[in-house]
């Protein structure tokens, strides 16, 4: 049987690498996104992998996003949640909007895809959900109160909702990465990321590819007694 992923923030970076790993394992993928259409379309032409336009960060949207995916593709078997953003500042100068923002896609999106998904994988009695936390969730990071914040709760979410359905076949399990070769991190100044990779014990930046494999494990029967875990991806920065 051909499962169906998806994956939020799918077209670009870390969950571009996610879509075509998971595809590459066979399963019927869908790709969501919010703002780049030129990316997204230069996704699909190269991977043939749908691409689907729609605010993670709102339930509505999410909602009759799904509708259609499943309407194309079959029901969700597994969830992928990805898409985040950065809106950096020091707590005395963040703005409530540079907040609000983060909350909206990085944590309320966790929210929104996992409760439209979890009653038919409820019913099914089978279900991956994979989140993508991260090592600023789990050792906070100067300038960025609002993204560690959001993904120190995504930490949370996944323990308390592996508790609620692990009786039900379906695991939820979160992967935490460290700085990864991504557009994003190497949008950061020339030394600022030299002093980055420096504290990495293996001297160098993840590749979106190790974060993907890991998903693809996470999502296959072979993972089927991991619940509740949140899986460092970091290079050794941080030892939890």
């Amino acid at each position: 049987m051909v499962r169906v992923a998806v994956v939020t923030g799918g077209t670009r970076g870390i969950g571009a690498a996610i879509s075509e790993a998971l595809h590459k394992a066979d399963y019927k993928v869908a790709a969501t996104y919010h703002g780049n259409d030129v990316a997204a379309q230069k996704f699909t032409e190269k991977t043939g992998i749908a691409a689907y336009k729609f605010d993670v960060g709102d339930f509505n949207a999410c909602k009759t996003g799904l509708a259609k995916i499943e309407s194309e593709l079959g029901a969700v078997d597994v969830l992928v949640n990805n898409a985040g953003i950065t809106r950096d500042g020091f707590l005395h100068k963040m703005t409530p909007e540079q907040w609000s923002e983060v909350i909206h896609t990085n944590l309320n999106s966790v929210f929104n895809m996992s409760r439209l998904v979890i009653e038919g994988m409820r019913e099914r009695c089978f279900g991956r959900i994979v989140s993508i936390s991260s090592i600023n969730g789990q050792a906070g990071q100067a300038g960025q109160t609002n993204y560690s914040a959001a993904k120190a709760a995504i930490i949370g979410f996944t323990k308390a909702l592996a508790q609620e359905s692990a009786s039900k076949g379906i695991t939820v399990n979160a992967i935490a990465p460290g700085y990864i070769d991504t557009d994003m991190v190497r949008a950061v100044p020339p030394e600022t990321l030299a002093k980055i990779v420096g504290k990495i014990p293996l001297k160098r930046l993840g590749k979106p590819e190790e974060i993907a494999a890991m998903v693809v494990f996470l999502a296959s029967n072979q993972a089927g007694f991991a619940t509740g875990a949140t899986f460092t991806v970091n290079g050794g920065q941080y030892m939890a």
